[in-house]
């Protein structure tokens, strides 16, 4: 028995309204994301990528078409349970880590279970574990204005993993690193996808970044170009 996507999208479009006309930034893209696999989406600036990546993450509706996450069609969805697909099943990293700087690395990573209706011990025993497997065990009690831009970062991949949801969706991941830092992240991105199973979308200008994920795309014109 073949098994279900985790996405599925039906010639989707996204259109914004314009000075003199209405701009089609997405035409009609078709796209099946399985369970596990990690994929990257690269295109010029303005090319309409982070408009993609909101799609997929329910922060934004099509303008036509259908994108299925699980089986659930996301534009038919209540906003109370596009929330909680969000929460539970939709990790976020985006350029800007996001990260709070009146609460301690660990209890930025413990966010999301806390909104979850984890009680806070169950929150923050879910984020030391996180921020261990991003290797972050040394500076989980740290402020996070103390942490340098790639701890930092990792910090905001321990908050998106927490808990374990369905797909991780980064959006420049690294472009506000510089090329070592980049690297160190990128590894830590396959070694997640690999170890916890879960499904990878990144939305980057990074060449090599794209090389190690498991299928590359481009977004080119509003339309989506399969790599290699």
């Amino acid at each position: 028995m073949s098994k279900e996507p985790l996405y599925r999208l039906v010639k989707v479009g996204k259109e914004f309204a314009g000075p003199g006309e209405r701009l089609r930034v997405l035409d009609g893209i078709d796209l099946t994301v399985d369970p596990g696999e990690s994929i990257a989406i690269l295109g010029a600036s303005g090319s309409g990528k982070t408009t993609l990546l909101h799609l997929l993450g329910s922060l934004d509706a099509p303008t036509s078409g259908e994108i299925f996450f699980s089986g659930e069609n996301l534009a038919v969805l209540d906003a109370r349970r596009r929330a909680v697909l969000r929460n539970r099943d939709m990790g976020f990293v985006f350029q800007f880590h996001h990260l709070l700087p009146e609460f301690t690395t660990l209890e930025n990573v413990a966010m999301p279970g806390i909104i979850a209706g984890k009680t806070r011990a169950e929150a923050l025993e879910m984020a030391r574990e996180a921020l261990v497997m991003v290797g972050m065990r040394q500076r989980m009690d740290h402020a996070v204005t103390t942490l340098s831009g790639g701890e930092r970062q990792r910090a905001a991949i321990a908050r998106a993993i927490l808990l374990r949801p369905k797909a991780l969706l980064a959006d420049e991941p690294t472009g506000n690193l510089d090329e070592k830092t980049g690297r160190m992240v990128g590894e830590l991105l396959v070694s997640l996808n690999r170890d916890l199973g879960m499904t990878f979308v990144v939305v980057t200008h990074n060449i090599e970044l794209a090389g190690v994920m498991g299928r590359r795309f481009e977004l080119r014109s509003g339309v989506l170009y399969a790599q290699g």
